[in-house]
């Protein structure tokens, strides 16, 4: 005979029926049913909070590249691009570079030059006083007085006549028979000049050009900046111009 309290005969649990445990989970969803939503009051899953990085790639993933139209990092301020050498060369190695001074022309002045001038410059100065000198060296032999005066006045004017020419060598950078010849004593740095105490060492650094039969006279001959060793003890170059 059926329940008069269940018209349509279903069964419902009666008091003390089975419920699920303490602690036992429910029943989980069958396959293609959607996982059960939290309930009301209910947090959802933690999401990464704000500032926290998000989550780095797996093993063997690339790293994110830059989004579409964002330029690739700069260097800081202040640091200029490194400039790295192209495929198949080289870095250039350390140059020393030589800057001389060659004078107008560029133009170093030859050998012939350079005697031609000398040989104006002391029949100019030094052929009057050369003769003064010659004559009374030849009476003092001679027993005269009068000749030792007369080579005294003529070596006096010798050495006066070279300081002249010395002080237009290094304040000119010429004399007048380099003026005649067209050539001029300069520095080899400066290219100006060297003044009257540079030219008047260079003066007494002949003594050294006339060591070896005056082989130092004849080295311009063959060096590459044409210098005899005057010049080479004093940094000087003699230069067309």
């Amino acid at each position: 005979m059926g329940n008069p309290y269940d018209p349509y005969g279903q069964q419902q649990p009666g008091y003390g029926g089975q419920q699920p445990g303490y602690g036992q989970p429910p029943a989980q969803p069958g396959y293609g049913q959607p996982p059960a939503q939290p309930g009301y009051g209910q947090q959802p899953p933690a999401q990464p909070g704000y500032g926290q990085p998000p989550a780095q790639p797996g093993y063997g993933q690339p790293p994110a590249q830059p989004g579409y139209g964002q330029p690739p990092a700069q260097p800081g301020y202040g640091q200029p691009p490194a400039q790295q050498p192209g495929y198949g060369q080289q870095p250039a190695p350390y140059q020393e570079v030589h800057h001389h001074h060659y004078g107008p022309n560029g133009q170093l002045a030859e050998w012939g030059s350079r005697a031609g001038a000398l040989i104006i410059d002391w029949l100019a100065v030094g052929a009057v006083p050369g003769i003064i000198y010659f004559i009374g060296y030849i009476m003092l032999l001679n027993g005269s007085g009068v000749g030792a005066l007369l080579a005294f006045l003529g070596f006096i004017g010798i050495v006066a006549g070279g300081l002249w020419l010395t002080y237009q060598e290094g304040t000119t950078g010429q004399t007048i028979g380099k003026r005649q010849m067209g050539i001029r004593l300069v520095g080899a740095q400066t290219g100006q000049p060297i003044g009257f105490g540079m030219a008047f060492l260079r003066r007494l650094a002949h003594a050294a050009d006339s060591l070896a039969c005056y082989i130092g006279y004849l080295w311009p001959l063959w060096d590459e900046r044409k210098q005899t060793f005057a010049d080479k003890i004093c940094n000087t170059l003699v230069v067309r111009g």
